[in-house]
């Protein structure tokens, strides 16, 4: 499907969770991106997490315009959204018990399962791999979305490759431009990252890409308090089973530096004669203050709270990357459960660009 504009159409849609419906407005503008799905279009859709790219997942010419869209790996899959548990099972050849049970517990919800793929999913969602990855998202104009198609979404991030993963209608528009066929706007991300995937092919289940839903959550999901383990990050030439595992993605153009001590890096950095980015929980701090008093310097105060920290820092990104700085300092998080999701997404954001270009967002 070829759609003749020179930007995107952006629909407002607000459909507050627990209402029992969306408003008849709503309802029309949901009906536009089932159109445009339908027809073999591309919609940027809203999640919890972060904005998707999303098209028809049983249908390969729409998947295979994400790919393009995006500038994707084609050895990277897609995770498929669904409306329900039961949707999700008929995606899979077999529904391991460590799936239901997370599924169960967690969905709606920021968290992707891993299973053995069903005959009739393109090999193009899985990257020609023998699982695919499936979430129900926690945001209800998704997946009243879903529910009108009566068939699940292949929906990476809506961003370039290599691009910072959007978390705004506005963070999709400038990425992707005439790329997509139709926004819906249903607001800022809640979560502000991409979603926890979990391999469930294996046991005990294995972390491939840490998210919102910590490991201690899963556990808890699963009944047993060591039932989940993390996998570790390696690249590989063949289809991955999950994506976040490029070693550089979710980067702002402006180099990235994670680093503990901060404060003096920024100074050293000023006293080059460099404009500095910092993103700093340290705000308060009076060395703070005082760096922050040169004009060379742009200092962002961020949360001290995993969650809030999350929910910010994509959208921090998005706009200091405008700023015209040299380099971006970040105070490095914490090494603990609670900010793992946010100590890989860094690490990978500072991580050299790989001579292909060919990484991108969830």
């Amino acid at each position: 499907m070829t759609m003749d504009h020179a930007l995107p159409e952006t629909l407002t849609i607000r459909f507050p969770k627990g209402a029992a419906a969306p408003s008849p407005e709503a309802e029309a503008g949901i009906d536009r991106a089932a159109a445009v799905l339908r027809a073999g279009g591309l919609v940027a859709i809203p999640t919890e997490t972060v904005y998707g790219l999303a098209g028809l997942a049983l249908l390969p010419a729409a998947v295979e315009r994400i790919f393009i869209a995006k500038g994707r790996a084609s050895t990277n899959p897609l995770i498929v959204h669904v409306d329900s548990v039961a949707m999700a099972r008929s995606l899979a050849s077999h529904w391991p018990e460590s799936a239901e049970r997370i599924a169960t517990a967690c969905w709606p919800g920021p968290v992707t399962v891993v299973v053995p793929k069903g005959a009739h999913v393109p090999d193009e969602v899985t990257a020609r791999g023998p699982t695919v990855a499936i979430r129900c998202p926690d945001q209800p104009v998704t997946r009243r979305l879903i529910e009108k198609l009566g068939a699940p979404l292949a929906a990476p991030s809506a961003n370039r490759s290599l691009r910072l993963s959007p978390t705004t209608a506005a963070h999709v528009l400038e990425s992707l431009g005439a790329r997509v066929d139709l926004i819906l706007d249903a607001g800022p991300c809640g979560c502000g990252i991409e979603s926890t995937v979990v391999d469930c092919t294996v046991s005990p289940p294995v972390i491939l890409r840490p998210g919102p839903l910590s490991a201690a959550a899963l556990a808890a999901a699963l009944g047993e308090p060591q039932a989940v383990a993390i996998a570790p990050q390696a690249e590989s030439d063949g289809p991955a089973r999950s994506p976040g595992q490029s070693t550089r993605h979710y980067a702002p153009l402006t180099p990235v530096e994670v680093v503990d001590s901060s404060a003096e890096r920024v100074a050293m950095l000023l006293r080059e004669g460099k404009r500095v980015g910092w993103l700093t929980t340290r705000g308060a701090d009076p060395t703070t203050r005082r760096i922050a008093s040169s004009p060379d310097v742009v200092v962002v105060p961020m949360p001290e709270d995993p969650a809030a920290h999350a929910a910010m820092l994509y959208a921090v990104l998005h706009a200091i990357d405008k700023r015209s700085l040299d380099t971006i300092v970040i105070d490095a998080p914490p090494d603990t459960d609670a900010w793992r999701a946010i100590r890989d997404r860094l690490a990978r954001a500072a991580a050299p660009a790989p001579a292909d270009g060919d990484a991108d967002g969830d």
